[in-house]
């Protein structure tokens, strides 16, 4: 395969990790992506509370068919990786059986999934038979009575069983993913890296971004990595972790008793956007080339009138040449995007 077969944008980043949305939907309401009461938006901004979701009909959805035909274009086109998110993922139907198309596509290397693990328990037997390598979950709290605030929900222990499970099935790296915000959990970054030490994870602390429904988010919500670095480094003997391709979004550090690791993910800080080698496919069929596009380009039409393989991966290639240049978050003229991240993926 030639470059000029491949995905490469307009700065000559190739392009070879694929986000696939397979759905909207959420059982949760995390006050970062989907906040629906104005208590729980008060850890942002006081503001009225936001309007329910508004949940996208099935007939726009692409099926399962059409997510493996993309797939398969994309993978002719250099992609490697392939995670599949949400909304939350295991809330689609019989999702195992997407999970198997795409494991038995060859020369894709790495396929995960990211969910907030809550149905992962009754599902992981049958991901794990189907092919899925990698699971990451949604985890910004050990305290059962702040995961209800976050989440308005009550599933920790699910949630922290599910972990356990994943373990269990051979699935690695097992990963969490934790979003601190100021004033609400950034008390607890101590207590996660600990939880990842004593269960041998991968832990993620991720920057606040403004990806939430009500646009309610602030620059001073955020706590940025170096912060949460120089608080680790205080309390845990941590090596840095060697290797990592230059588009690795996590700068990572191992425990010195080799039980896990944490990581940092500063988009907002610290951008790593020169080295942005990701593509999103929303669950109703679009292709973003940044998770704070304001456009998005209409993949789904093309999957259902007589377009080719063959066009299908000239146009890709005509959408990625055209792939932003970064998210220009804390610039004047950042614009939040109109989507939260549960309706394009994270």
């Amino acid at each position: 395969m030639t470059p000029a077969g491949l995905l490469v944008d307009s700065q000559g980043r190739r392009l070879r990790d694929l986000r696939v949305s397979v759905t909207d939907r959420c059982n949760l309401r995390c006050l970062y992506c989907l906040p629906e009461s104005e208590a729980g938006q008060s850890h942002i901004r006081q503001q009225g509370p936001s309007k329910p979701p508004q949940w996208l009909p099935k007939d726009q959805i692409l099926s399962f068919e059409e997510i493996e035909r993309v797939v398969r274009v994309g993978v002719r086109l250099g992609i490697q990786k392939v995670r599949l998110t949400g909304g939350e993922p295991l809330l689609r139907t019989n999702v195992e059986q997407l999970v198997a198309r795409l494991a038995g596509i060859p020369d894709l290397a790495d396929l995960a999934m990211t969910t907030n693990g809550l149905q992962f328990r009754s599902q992981a037997p049958a991901l794990r038979a189907a092919g899925l390598r990698r699971v990451s979950f949604s985890l910004d709290t050990l305290a059962r009575d702040s995961f209800r605030r976050i989440t308005g929900w009550d599933g920790l222990e699910e949630v922290l069983a599910g972990i356990g499970l994943a373990q269990e099935l051979g699935l690695q790296p097992v990963k969490v993913n934790a979003v601190i915000i100021r004033g609400l959990n950034e008390g607890e970054v101590e207590t996660l890296a600990g939880f990842a030490n004593g269960r041998g994870v991968s832990l993620r602390f991720i920057e606040f971004m403004p990806l939430d429904s009500a646009h309610a988010w602030l620059k001073e919500k955020v706590v940025p990595g170096h912060e949460i670095l120089a608080r680790l480094q205080a309390r845990f003997d941590l090596r840095p972790v060697a290797g990592d391709s230059p588009s690795a979004t996590a700068r990572r550090w191992a425990f010195a008793d080799g039980r896990g690791e944490v990581g940092i993910i500063a988009p907002v800080t610290e951008p790593f956007c020169g080295h942005c080698n990701r593509l999103r496919l929303t669950a109703d069929g679009k292709i973003r080339t940044c998770l704070f596009s304001v456009s998005e380009h209409d993949l789904r039409s093309r999957l259902r009138d007589d377009t080719s393989d063959e066009a299908l991966a000239e146009w890709l290639k005509g959408v990625v040449w055209q792939k932003e240049t970064g998210h220009q978050i804390g610039e004047p003229e950042f614009v939040a995007p109109s989507r939260s991240v549960s309706r394009v993926g994270g």
